[in-house]
């Protein structure tokens, strides 16, 4: 159990558009940008892309070259039609100089999961028990069998607007799927030998399916470290 205090949290993630603000009046350059690199779901990439790295535990994330906020795929893709989607390829550290900026702050984990929970008690979803009840899609994830098939019956393949699908009984968008949202916790592994400087994300996103990432739960939670980004790692802000 945990107790959290009186707090407003953004209703969606940080989307690019805002992002693009909070870029162009300070000047930030992320840690995608300054590596020159970020993790790319190899399924968008183009079919003659050239080889890259994968990720060891998960292949079907690949290095790509040039990927950033700006460029989620890569040199060869923008941001046209995604202003309202989600800014992603942002790390822990970058989500924390954006709320400086906006004088703002990350939710903690425990904060993150009342607001997510959106007034219910015990139920695995934002709405309640069933994850598509009466056959209704309630958040973005990965539909069909991954990492080959997405049938996008959500109606999205890759991200969606943060204010898409309805939201829950705090007025909050996507708390489930779309994209991982970064917190300002350590992230505890129960001991397990995990980097201690990992920070806790919560969410889970579009690329989450059963087979392998049932965790897009209120209860559900992963770990990286601060400086890592990928193409499903967003934030939301706290007051």
């Amino acid at each position: 159990e945990a107790a959290v205090g009186p707090l407003r949290l953004a209703a969606t993630a940080v989307t690019a558009a805002e992002f693009a603000a909070f870029a162009a009046a300070t000047g930030h350059r992320t840690d995608a940008e300054r590596y020159g690199w970020s993790f790319v779901f190899g399924g968008f990439l183009p079919r003659d892309f050239p080889p890259t790295r994968a990720a060891a535990a998960a292949p079907w994330w690949r290095q790509v070259h040039g990927a950033d906020w700006r460029r989620p795929e890569g040199p060869h893709s923008d941001l046209d039609g995604r202003e309202d989607h989600p800014v992603v390829h942002v790390s822990h550290n970058d989500a924390l100089a954006y709320c400086t900026w906006a004088g703002a702050r990350l939710p903690g984990e425990a904060e993150w999961e009342y607001g997510a929970r959106g007034g219910l008690h015990g139920k695995p979803y934002p709405w309640g028990d069933e994850r598509d009840p009466d056959g209704t899609y309630r958040m973005n994830i990965w539909r069909g069998s991954f990492p080959d098939r997405n049938t996008a019956a959500d109606g999205h393949s890759g991200t969606c607007p943060v204010d898409a699908f309805p939201p829950n009984g705090h007025g909050l968008f996507n708390m489930t799927g779309n994209v991982w949202e970064w917190t300002a916790d350590a992230f505890a592994d129960g001991g397990s030998g995990g980097n201690p400087d990992s920070r806790a994300l919560r969410g889970g996103s579009h690329l989450c399916h059963e087979s392998y990432c049932l965790r897009y739960r209120t209860s559900a939670r992963m770990g990286n470290t601060p400086d890592s980004s990928s193409g499903n790692t967003g934030f939301r802000i706290a007051l």
